[in-house]
């Protein structure tokens, strides 16, 4: 774990993961061999085996800009609603995420899909 980082709420990392400095990790789990690099948030997500964030990317946790702010998945074109309040991301292995990016409360990746840098994925748009 690199220096000035913290992880908090409970964190699972599998052998071989990897946080660099200054990031924050909150109620995750990453897996085997994945690397959060620097200047990272990752809240209330799964991260899959083999997984690379790159610097500065947020896995959000919450809505703060809406009013209901309960967060929703999207399986199978079906709207299904977590009923949490702090939901963030779950990763599938071997997916790449770029430097600045930003993956909404509820995000579903794929496994090996790869997020461009600077790219947001909201896959819950109101």
């Amino acid at each position: 774990m690199g220096s000035n980082s913290y992880l908090r709420g409970g964190v699972f990392m599998a052998p071989g993961a990897k946080v660099g400095i200054s990031c924050e990790v909150k109620t995750s789990v990453l897996l085997e061999e994945s690397a959060i690099a620097h200047f990272n948030f990752v809240g209330d997500s799964i991260i899959g085996h083999n997984v690379n964030i790159e610097a500065g990317a947020i896995l959000c946790n919450h809505y703060n800009e809406r009013e209901d702010d309960t967060v929703f998945v999207h399986i199978d074109g079906q709207r299904i609603s977590t009923g949490l309040h702090k939901f963030g991301s779950l990763v599938g292995d071997g997916c790449r995420i770029g430097a600045n990016a930003v993956l909404s409360p509820g995000t579903l990746l794929k496994p090996k899909t790869i997020v461009r840098r600077l790219e947001l994925i909201e896959q819950d748009p109101l």
